[in-house]
């Protein structure tokens, strides 16, 4: 018997590198998984690739349409929703707040927070119904400190810490746990390609030389500790925050001697 036997998990972002892991993964642990998501080739490839349990579902997290329709196709298709994954997000080209425009920045929060509030809000009569679950958003090591260039995505990624603790408090009470993960510089195309707009990637800003870990996190690193967070070993869990980053946030690690 695995973790997520006979339970149902919802990810959005699901067809991108770290959405495909977590996807992966829950449906190894026997789980029956929903990649929410907008490219509809890549889900259909996944889906065949996984087989039964298996469904895709277009999600645009702007939309709360889009996200009824997503609820709905969870529980219509396997009976439950136990577990969503607030994964979708996009960042901006790097550029000083000053010229930064007002559409980069409102496209920013639209998919970051707003997209994040709404599968809260939607998902949480269905959470409920299955007598409660988890719901884990992916924010970012940028929402524990300032970043230069990246002011629309790090303010995203501030407000999904604040999202998730008022939601943890709000829905404690109804079994339903709710914390974030803080990934570092994951090795993705999020973090290799540049952004729209942009002629330079994350990867580009970041060596892991300094890091006490001295390498980029994989989608698996940060898989693992979901499926922790979003499984019965962390029932006494909730609002927290969980730092994956290989060090990063701490400066530069002290160089091991050398004999």
């Amino acid at each position: 018997m695995t973790r997520f036997d006979n339970q149902t998990v919802l990810v959005t972002g699901g067809t991108g590198g770290q959405g495909s892991s977590h996807v992966r993964a829950f449906h190894a642990e026997g789980a029956n998984v929903v990649i929410g998501g907008t490219d509809a080739e890549r889900g259909a490839a996944l889906v065949d690739e996984l087989g039964t349990r298996a469904r895709f579902t277009r999600l645009d997290v702007r939309d709360e349409s889009s996200w009824f329709a997503a609820v709905q196709a969870a529980e219509s298709a396997f009976g439950a929703l136990n577990v969503l994954v607030n994964n979708a997000g996009v960042q901006n080209p790097p550029t000083l707040i000053e010229n930064t425009d007002q559409a980069t920045w409102s496209r920013i929060l639209d998919v970051n927070v707003s997209g994040t509030f709404l599968g809260i809000k939607v998902a949480t009569p269905a959470l409920r119904r299955a007598a409660g679950g988890a719901i884990v958003n992916i924010a970012s090591t940028m929402a524990l400190g300032g970043t230069a260039h990246y002011a629309p995505y790090v303010a995203s990624k501030w407000a999904v810490r604040g999202l998730t603790q008022t939601a943890a408090l709000e829905l404690g009470r109804d079994n339903i746990r709710v914390n974030t993960i803080h990934p570092g510089v994951i090795a993705t195309p999020f973090i290799h390609e540049p952004a729209v707009g942009a002629t330079a990637a994350i990867a580009d800003f970041y060596s892991p030389a300094p890091f006490a870990i001295p390498r980029l996190g994989e989608p698996t690193d940060v898989t693992r500790l979901l499926l922790f967070l979003t499984s019965s070993d962390a029932s006494f869990i909730t609002g927290s925050e969980y730092v994956i980053d290989g060090g990063l946030l701490l400066g530069p690690a002290l160089q091991a001697e050398t004999a």
